[in-house]
């Protein structure tokens, strides 16, 4: 039998899991979830109702698991919990400072209803995470590093895009090289902010906008460019939709620590993605089989990454899983 999914939002993430639904034959899409007019949305998978998220509200829709695909700043504290208390639901709520209040937010509403959340799934929070973890468990003497890119950060790019005379914008996050080195060799380096990355912005400027004042408000912005250094680039409509309409990213984390004088040891997990939204899809959706297998066993409540056993994440048995995997 597949498990019946169902995606709330129809966003780059909503096309990211509904990609990674086909790829999966334990899987089927259900229904596409919004809070758009429905006869407006066109989606790829033939024959798929959409259906106004209003719908979603009588807990009676026949999902097995609802992937909600919403913003981490207003839609997912908001539509997580309340979801939770109705069906088994998955999200990639990525603010990490504000984790612990969702996972309480979810773990009460999913508790109470008997169903499972899974909530910041993806690569970071969610990989990264998980080998984050299990690096320090290993090598309690070391310490971690996280790198991102070279990849599109959306939520930098808005930033820019919110400047007024920009009309379209890509910032990408890119590694210092010296940096990597150092960090991979085992020297354990203290690194500021400005020592492990920087930022690289290709920006579209309204016909008269003032270049020198748009640049200007880029690599002073707090708490965005201000800490980093920072190359913009202005450049056409053109070139923009040429060079950079794609969604790539990644990063890794390392790990450095002995276990004993002398003797270094390197843990390294790399991520190289051409579709960020595509690969997050991908995790969410692992997560949703998850989600429907540990609450068949009566498990409920709010879940991460660090909670799941990997076996519940695979479609594959728990024989072949021994035979091939271990």
């Amino acid at each position: 039998m597949s498990i019946k999914i169902g995606i709330l939002g129809y966003g780059n993430l909503g096309r990211g899991v509904e990609a990674a639904i086909k790829q999966n034959d334990d899987m089927e899409l259900v229904a596409v979830y919004t809070r758009r007019d429905p006869s407006t949305l066109k989606i790829a998978t033939e024959g798929v109702p959409v259906r106004s998220q209003a719908a979603l509200e009588s807990g009676k829709e026949d999902v097995d698991v609802l992937v909600i695909c919403g913003g981490s700043a207003t839609d997912l504290p908001v539509m997580t919990p309340k979801f939770a208390a109705m069906y088994n639901v998955i999200d990639s709520f990525d603010t990490h400072a504000n984790i612990p209040t969702h996972f309480k937010n979810v773990d009460d509403a999913a508790k109470a209803a008997g169903k499972v959340g899974i909530i910041s799934a993806g690569w970071d929070p969610g990989m990264f995470s998980l080998n984050r973890v299990y690096a320090d468990a290993i090598l309690p003497s070391g310490r971690a590093y996280t790198f991102w890119g070279k990849g599109v950060s959306q939520g930098h790019s808005d930033a820019i895009r919110r400047i007024e005379g920009v009309l379209d914008a890509r910032q990408y996050t890119i590694p210092v090289e010296a940096a990597l080195d150092a960090v991979r060799s085992g020297a354990n380096p203290e690194l500021t902010t400005r020592q492990k990355h920087t930022r690289e912005c290709f920006v579209v400027a309204a016909e008269g906008a003032d270049k020198a004042a748009i640049e200007e408000a880029i690599v002073t912005m707090p708490n965005y460019f201000a800490d980093y250094d920072t190359t913009v680039h202005f450049i056409t409509m053109e070139e923009m939709k040429r060079d950079h309409s794609g969604l790539p990213h990644g990063g890794s984390v390392i790990h450095s620590g002995t276990t004993s004088d002398g003797v270094n040891q390197v843990i390294e997990y790399k991520l190289t993605l051409d579709s960020n939204p595509e690969f997050t899809g991908s995790v969410l959706a692992a997560c949703a089989r998850a989600a429907y297998r540990m609450n068949a066993e009566g498990i409920s409540g709010a879940k991460t990454l660090l909670d799941i056993a990997p076996a519940y994440l695979s479609a594959k048995s728990g024989d072949d899983l021994r035979a091939h995997y271990l």
